[in-house]
C-alpha cells in the first residue's frame, strides 16, 4: 500500500471516543441507523423560566470510572467529557495510556471547544462576590479556560508535543481533525489525540439564542420533532452538547502496529465568510470555498464525493444557504449525492456538532449505511437535494465523503474522507 499521496503522508483515523445525547460510540451509532432522537425535555437545568425547555442533553452522565472524583470536582463538564471521549479513543485505537506517553514528545493534542467548562468560572465569580471576596479560589478561573479539556488530556495521556485548542464555534470539530492532519504531513508528530466538545446546556445560552430567534421555539411538547433539517416547517436549532476524540495518525504508523483504520482524511480546509457575527452570508461564499478549497486539498473531483453530511442545522437561513453552495460546487451532481444532518437526532452541540458528524460519517463508511434526516416532512423548495428523510438507506461499497460545519462569525470548515 502507498504511504504517500500526492506527494504527503497519509494520514488517517484509527480510534474514535464519542460522548453524545444517544450514548458512547456503539450506542451512537446504532441510534443514528435507526433514526432515533436524542432530543428531550431538559432535566439538567431548570427551565420554567424559559420560553426553551428543551436539547440534545446528556443524562445521567458520570465520569467516576475515568476520572477520579476529588479531580473531577475541579473540572467543568466539557472538560470531563473531553477525558471521557479521549479514553475512550485511546482504547479505541488498540493503544493504551502507556503506550502514548512512550512517544509522548511526538504526540498532539488537539482539543476545541467554545467556551470550555465556562460555569466553573461562573460559580467562582459568584461565591467571590457572594463571600466578599473572602473566599476567592482562583484555580475556579483557570479551570474555566477553554484550553482546560486539552490541557486535562494532554496531562493524563502524558502527550508532550503540541498543543491545540481551536476555538471557530461550530466549524470546531473538523478543524481540529483537520490541523491534526496537517501537523502530521508537516512532520511535527506522529500520533494526534484530536476532536472538539461542548457543555453549554445553560439557561443564559439557552434564554440568549431564543432571543436571537436561532432557537426554536415551537415543540416544547414534542421535543423528538423539533430538529427539522431542510424541511419547510424548520423553525430554528435545537441546542445540544457532547462531542467525540479521535486518533489520527499516518498511514505508515498504523500498518505497522496493525490498527483498525476507519478512514483516511484526503483533504481539509477552512474559511471565512467575514460577513456577520451571527448571519451566514447569505451568497454562501464562504461555505462554496471551503467545500472547493477541502476537494482541492484532497484532489478529489466533485464527482467521486459520493455523499455529504451537512451542517444542516434546521435554521432557515443556513439550510437554503448550504443547499445553494452545495449545488454552485457540484453543479448538476449535487442533485445525486444524498446529503444528510446529524442534527435532526442530536441538535447542535457547538463546537462537539463537527466530531460528532465526522463519527456519524465513520459509521457510513464502516457499516456502508447511511443515516437519515428525520422530520423531513414537507419540502422547500429552496432545499431541493436528496436528504436521505427520515429512513436509513443501504450504500454498499460506499468510499468517498464530505462533512460541512458553518459556524458563528462564519467559520467554516469541510473535511474529505476516503474508505481505504
Amino acid at each position: 500500500m502507498e504511504l504517500t499521496r500526492n506527494g504527503r503522508k497519509r494520514v488517517v483515523i484509527t480510534g474514535l471516543g464519542v460522548v453524545s445525547p444517544l450514548g458512547d460510540k456503539a450506542e451512537f451509532w446504532d441510534a443514528i441507523a435507526a433514526g432515533k432522537s436524542g432530543i428531550r425535555r431538559l432535566q439538567n437545568i431548570e427551565t420554567s423560566h424559559l420560553n426553551v425547555k428543551i436539547g440534545g442533553e446528556i443524562r445521567d452522565f458520570d465520569s467516576s470510572d475515568y476520572i477520579p472524583p476529588k479531580q473531577a470536582r475541579r473540572m467543568g463538564r466539557a472538560t470531563q467529557f473531553a477525558i471521557v471521549a479521549a479514553i475512550e479513543a485511546v482504547k479505541d485505537a488498540g493503544l493504551s495510556i502507556d503506550a502514548v506517553g512512550e512517544i509522548g514528545s511526538r504526540v498532539a493534542t488537539i482539543i476545541g471547544t467554545t467556551l470550555g467548562s465556562y460555569e466553573v468560572g461562573e460559580s467562582g465569580i459568584k461565591i467571590w462576590r457572594d463571600s466578599g471576596f473572602k473566599r476567592a479560589n482562583p484555580m475556579s478561573i483557570v479551570n474555566a479556560l477553554p484550553n482546560m479539556p486539552g490541557h486535562y488530556v494532554s496531562k493524563m495521556m502524558k502527550a508532550l508535543g503540541p498543543l491545540v485548542t481551536p476555538t471557530v464555534a461550530c466549524a470546531t470539530g473538523i478543524q481540529a481533525v483537520g490541523e491534526a492532519s496537517d501537523l502530521i504531513q508537516l512532520g511535527k508528530c506522529d500520533l494526534a489525540i484530536a476532536g472538539a466538545l461542548d457543555a453549554v446546556m445553560f439557561d443564559y445560552i439557552l434564554a440568549g439564542f431564543s432571543a436571537t430567534r436561532a432557537l426554536t421555539r415551537d415543540y416544547n411538547d414534542a421535543p423528538e420533532q423539533a430538529s427539522r433539517p431542510f424541511d419547510a416547517d424548520r423553525s430554528g436549532f435545537v441546542l445540544g452538547e457532547g462531542g467525540a476524540v479521535f486518533i489520527v495518525e499516518s498511514l505508515e504508523a498504523a500498518i505497522q502496529r496493525d490498527a483498525n483504520i476507519y478512514a483516511e482524511i484526503l483533504g481539509y480546509a477552512a474559511s471565512s465568510d467575514a460577513y456577520h457575527v451571527a448571519a451566514p452570508d447569505p451568497r454562501g461564499g464562504g461555505a462554496k470555498r471551503s467545500m472547493q478549497w477541502a476537494l482541492d486539498d484532497a484532489q478529489v473531483d466533485p464527482s467521486e464525493i459520493e455523499y455529504i453530511n451537512a451542517h444542516g442545522s434546521s435554521t432557515q437561513a443556513n439550510d437554503a444557504i448550504e443547499t445553494a453552495a452545495v449545488k454552485h460546487v457540484f453543479g448538476e451532481d449535487a442533485y445525486q449525492i444524498p446529503v444528510a444532518s446529524t442534527k435532526s437526532m442530536i441538535g447542535h452541540a457547538m463546537a462537539g456538532c463537527g466530531s460528532l458528524e465526522i463519527s456519524a460519517c465513520l459509521m457510513t463508511l464502516k457499516r456502508d449505511l447511511l443515516h437519515p434526516t428525520v422530520n423531513y416532512e414537507r419540502p422547500d423548495p429552496a432545499c431541493d437535494l436528496d436528504y436521505v428523510p427520515n429512513e436509513a438507506r443501504s450504500v454498499p461499497g460506499i468510499k468517498t465523503i464530505m462533512s460541512n460545519s458553518f459556524g458563528l462569525g462564519g467559520q467554516n470548515a469541510s473535511v474529505v474522507l476516503r474508505k481505504i
